[in-house]
C-alpha cells in the first residue's frame, strides 16, 4: 500500500510506503488526511488507520522548474504505448533523429515505436523513410510527472494531484 505525501500547501511532493508514512505521522511530522480504515494496521500498541494522504507539518518548498528524466518507460508512457509512426503497440522506443547522426536522448528525439517500424527504420530519419509522426514529442508536464510513484494513481488521491497541475 503506498501514501500520497503533501507539503503544507497541500502540493504533492512524493509517493512512500505506509510504513514509512506511519513513521512520519507518529514523529508528528505528518499529519492524516485520508485513511483507509477498512485496512488497519496492527501494531504492538494497538491498533492504527493506514494512511493514504498525509500533509507535512512543516512547509516543503517545491521547485518551480524540475526537470523530468528521460527514461524508456517514461517515453512509453507519454506516448499512450502507442507507435509514433503507425500507431500500434509500442515496445520499444526510437530516436527521431538517430544518434548515429547527431541525435540526443531527449523528450524531444524519443517516440514510442512498435519493433516491426524500429527495425524497418533502421538509422534514417523519418522524412528519408517518407513516414510522418503522428505525435509531435515534447517533454510530459503535469503534477503526475513530477511526482515520483504517481504513475499508478489511487483513486483516493486525484483531488490533491487535480488541484496541483
Amino acid at each position: 500500500m503506498r501514501t500520497l505525501v503533501l507539503n503544507a500547501g497541500f502540493e504533492p511532493l512524493a509517493v512512500v510506503s505506509f510504513k514509512r508514512a506511519l513513521v512520519l505521522v507518529m514523529n508528528e511530522k505528518a499529519t492524516v488526511v485520508v485513511a483507509d480504515s477498512e485496512n488497519p494496521v496492527c501494531g504492538s500498541s494497538g491498533e492504527y488507520d493506514r494512511p493514504s494522504v498525509i500533509v507535512l507539518t512543516r512547509y516543503v518548498r517545491i521547485p518551480s522548474t524540475r526537470l523530468i528524466p528521460v527514461s524508456r518507460r517514461g517515453v512509453l508512457r507519454r506516448d499512450g504505448q502507442r507507435c509514433g509512426y503507425c500507431g500500434g503497440t509500442a515496445n520499444t522506443i526510437d530516436h527521431v533523429m538517430p544518434r548515429s547522426r547527431g541525435g540526443a536522448d531527449s523528450w524531444e528525439n524519443l517516440v514510442a515505436c512498435c519493433l516491426h517500424c524500429n527495425n524497418k527504420k533502421g538509422d534514417r530519419t523519418p522524412h528519408e523513410m517518407g513516414w510522418s509522426l503522428r505525435v509531435h514529442p515534447r517533454p510530459p508536464y503535469g503534477t503526475s510527472w513530477l511526482v515520483r510513484g504517481v504513475e499508478r494513481a489511487l483513486p483516493q488521491w486525484e483531488e490533491y494531484l487535480a488541484s496541483a497541475a
